[in-house]
C-alpha cells in the first residue's frame, strides 16, 4: 500500500479512484463520496478550531470555518496534494481544462476525504486531513478571523439603517477554465460605487465590497 502526497496507503484502491474520477468519465464517479467528505472536512475543521480557540464564540468560529471549507481554500490544498493531474475526467472535460478548476478540485478533495474516512476510519483520516489545512488554520487571526468584505459593508450600512448594496456583473470574459468576472457594488446612501474583478463573481463582489468600503471613511 505505497502512501503518496495524500499521505495515506489505501487498502482499498477502488475508492481513491472513485474519489479521482469526475462525473464526465462516467460512473462510478465521485459525487457520492463529495457529498460524505462535506461533511467530514466541516467535522474535522470544527473540531480543531474547538480545540485551537477556546474562548472564541459561536459567531467567530463559524466565520473562521466558512474560510477554511470554502471552494478557493478546498482547491489550493488539492494543487499543494496535486489532484488535478490525477482526475479521470470525460474528454471534453479535460480539454476544456477541468482538471485546474476551482470548483472541480475541491469537490475532489472532499471525495477524496471521505475515500481516506471509509477506508481506514475517522481517527486516521483526522490524522491524514487536518495537516493538509495546518498552514490555512496557522494564517488564521487567533480566534477572531475577520469578517468578509461584503458582511462588513452590510452590517455597517444596517448600523445606520441605510438600504443595502446592490451588486451588478458588469463583463465576464474568458475560457470556461480561465474566466474573469467584474462587478459592480453600489450604495445609495452615501451614493457610491466601486468595482472589482476576480475569477469567480462571488471573489469579484468582495473584491469590490472591499473597494467600496475604502471609499467609507469619508462618511465615518
Amino acid at each position: 500500500m505505497p502512501v503518496d502526497r495524500i499521505g495515506h496507503g489505501f487498502a482499498n484502491q477502488g475508492l481513491l479512484a472513485q474519489a479521482l474520477t469526475h462525473r464526465s468519465a462516467g460512473a462510478p464517479h465521485n459525487e457520492r463520496l463529495e457529498f460524505l467528505g462535506d461533511s467530514v472536512v466541516n467535522l474535522l475543521v470544527a473540531e480543531a478550531l474547538f480545540e485551537r480557540w477556546p474562548k472564541a464564540d459561536e459567531g467567530a468560529l463559524t466565520r473562521a470555518r466558512a474560510e477554511l471549507v470554502r471552494e478557493a481554500s478546498l482547491a489550493a490544498i488539492a494543487r499543494q496534494l496535486e489532484l488535478g493531474a490525477r482526475l479521470t475526467m470525460g474528454p471534453g472535460e479535460m480539454k476544456s481544462g477541468g482538471h485546474r478548476r476551482d470548483s472541480i478540485l475541491a469537490d475532489a478533495l472532499e471525495a477524496v476525504v471521505a475515500a481516506v474516512y471509509l477506508d481506514a476510519g475517522f481517527e486516521t483520516c483526522r490524522a491524514v486531513v487536518l495537516p493538509w489545512f495546518e498552514p490555512l488554520l496557522d494564517a488564521l487571526p487567533v480566534g477572531r478571523p475577520e469578517k468578509d468584505a461584503k458582511t462588513r459593508l452590510q452590517e455597517w450600512l444596517q448600523a445606520r439603517q441605510r438600504p443595502l448594496p446592490a451588486y451588478e456583473l458588469v463583463a465576464e470574459s474568458g475560457d470556461d477554465h480561465a474566466k474573469s468576472f467584474l462587478v459592480r457594488c453600489l450604495t445609495l446612501d452615501p451614493p457610491l460605487m466601486a468595482e472589482g474583478e476576480g475569477t469567480s463573481r462571488r471573489n469579484a463582489e468582495q473584491l469590490a465590497a472591499a473597494a467600496l468600503i475604502e471609499q467609507l471613511d469619508a462618511f465615518r
